[in-house]
């Protein structure tokens, strides 16, 4: 497995993810459509190009569910059980098609569970950055992870 068993998220590490994405004008319309966001400023070019924008802008929702997606294979593949709370989360630049996406992860918090023996709680902060190093979207997520040994079939 690819992912970090709880044992071996230590706070302070920090990942930087070398999976890359860029970010289509098909991605941002699909995704908003698919959720029903019929936010303007996402579908509608015409309009997002009166806006202080002069284009549309990538579905934040999009963006967060890419860079969790980013820091999968080197975090969390096969050694997750749940997310259990995204906090934090802000925008403080916006995304824009075409716009290519890298993710990294710092482990803020780590614990044993109080009530399952095979599991860890770590908490993590990401960072979703622009090739120019321009952040777009930075949040905390807290998530559930298998101990070392542990298999995913193997829920008390």
């Amino acid at each position: 497995m690819a992912g970090k068993y709880f044992e071996e998220l230590k706070v302070g590490m920090h990942f930087k993810h070398s999976a890359g994405r860029t970010i289509t004008e098909m991605d941002n319309v699909l995704f908003s459509s698919l959720t029903m966001n019929t936010q303007p400023l996402h579908v509608n070019e015409e309009f997002a190009a009166n806006t202080e924008f002069g284009q549309r802008i990538v579905n934040g929702i999009f963006t967060l569910g890419l860079v969790v997606g980013l820091t999968v294979s080197d975090i969390s593949e096969g050694t997750i059980i749940a997310n259990l709370s995204y906090d934090k989360v802000t925008h403080p630049n916006p995304t824009f098609h075409n716009d290519t996406i890298y993710a990294e992860t710092e482990v803020l918090e780590s614990r044993e569970s109080k009530s399952r023996m095979n599991v860890g709680i770590v908490k993590l902060r990401h960072w979703g950055k622009k090739s120019d190093g321009t952040i777009v979207i930075e949040f905390e997520r807290t998530a559930m992870f298998l101990k070392s040994g542990q298999r995913l079939d193997f829920l008390p």
